[in-house]
């Protein structure tokens, strides 16, 4: 039998106990019936008590020998505070795509406090805070939480952009930004004119730039940074404002389109006049008198 029903049924047996123990034998107004509902509900709901709800709070901790120190403990919390900085500034970075030269002094600091707990170095007390914090459970949370903004990291090439030490941008990527701010600015300088007049002007910095983006990419010295504000350079100036640009490398292509079109005719060409001189070379006058003379010479003998 169900709890509910246990319940329905002591309610009844209480219902039938106030009525005989009434006054008038029976004779109740509906005001002093009590509602059975809450009778039922009442007797059916588990209400823990003060102790219990004490006694699950106990459970929250655990002996010393099993907590993690006060050192492991501050390491933990820098390395949260420092996580959160970097996600932080990864959000704002995502479009337009400047993760790399806004974000990597907040990924240097959560790279340096990680090595620190992984490391075998101990703190205060000669505590190692690498199990503890790592390797203490199957999620190993800390670890891969690392993990996956390192990975972020990598895939963005950033490496390519940001010195050793997560100190500066390399020279390579300020002299690009210092090139690319050149095409904006004339960009904006013109964009408001005749079209034309910003393709013919603009046409100077926009090539310088597509130069150096090139020898980047050929060196790989770029990053996710240089490859989205290139994009959205050839974007503007070959959408937005329809100007063309002649690049050098077609010159060879066309080049080489034009000697396969003409291949055929020169080789035609030549497989003629070779026919030609052999047709030439089957006539021999001089051998064709000497064959003459030579037999007058043997009809003279005989």
């Amino acid at each position: 039998m169900s709890p509910y029903r246990h319940s329905s049924f002591w309610g009844f047996i209480v219902f039938n106990i106030y009525v005989l123990v009434s006054g008038d034998g029976g004779n109740l107004t509906a005001s002093e019936i009590p509602p059975l509902s809450s009778v039922v509900l009442s007797s059916a709901v588990f209400k823990p008590g003060l102790g219990s709800v004490l006694s699950l709070n106990l459970l929250s901790s655990f002996p010393e020998d099993l907590e993690i120190s006060d050192y492991c403990s501050e390491l933990l919390h820098i390395f949260g505070q420092r996580y959160v900085a970097y996600v932080n500034c990864l959000v704002p970075a995502a479009r337009p795509v400047k993760v790399c030269q806004n974000c990597f002094s907040s990924y240097g600091s959560l790279t340096e406090i990680f090595s620190n707990i992984s490391s075998d170095q101990v703190g205060p007390g000669n505590v190692s805070c690498r199990d503890s914090l790592l390797r203490s459970d199957r999620l190993m949370l800390v670890y891969e939480l690392y993990e996956n903004l390192k990975v972020l990291w990598e895939k963005s090439d950033c490496h390519n952009c940001i010195t050793k030490g997560f100190q500066n941008l390399t020279s390579d990527t300020l002299h690009f930004m210092t090139i690319l701010n050149q095409t904006l600015t004339c960009f904006e300088q013109y964009q408001q004119k005749n079209k034309t007049e910003l393709c013919t002007n603009c046409k100077t910095d926009y090539k310088n730039l597509n130069v150096l983006y090139g020898g980047m990419e050929k060196n790989k010295t770029m990053c996710i940074d240089i490859e989205d504000a290139m994009n959205m350079t050839r974007r503007l100036w070959s959408k937005n404002f329809n100007c063309s640009f002649p690049r050098e490398e077609t010159v060879p292509v066309i080049a080489v389109s034009s000697f396969m079109l003409f291949l055929p005719i020169i080789f035609y060409l030549s497989s003629f006049l070779h026919s030609e001189q052999k047709k030439r070379k089957l006539i021999h006058p001089n051998r064709a008198k000497s064959y003459s003379s030579l037999m007058n010479i043997q009809d003279n003998r005989s």
